[in-house]
């Protein structure tokens, strides 16, 4: 049996702000830094039913192989 002695990667959490609402509970986010990335809502929050709505400050993480993509894996108060 074949074992890989790399660790994957870890993710980047970052923070940033809900642009726009798309289809398929997906959103635009503007990150700290400026830039922009398309986000989908983390298991985890979906069953929690916490609804994310345009101006929601949410916290990102991002996979260091694509960073134009990232999951939200939580949502800030207000």
């Amino acid at each position: 049996m074949y074992a890989n002695p790399m660790a994957k990667e870890e993710a980047v959490g970052v923070e940033g702000k809900v642009i726009e609402r798309m289809r398929n509970s997906r959103f635009r986010v503007e990150l700290e830094g400026g830039h922009m990335i398309l986000a989908y809502v983390a298991g985890k929050i979906r069953h929690q039913s916490s609804r994310i709505l345009e101006g929601d400050m949410v916290g990102v993480l991002l996979s260091p192989y694509d960073l134009t993509q990232g999951r939200i894996v939580y949502r800030l108060k207000r």
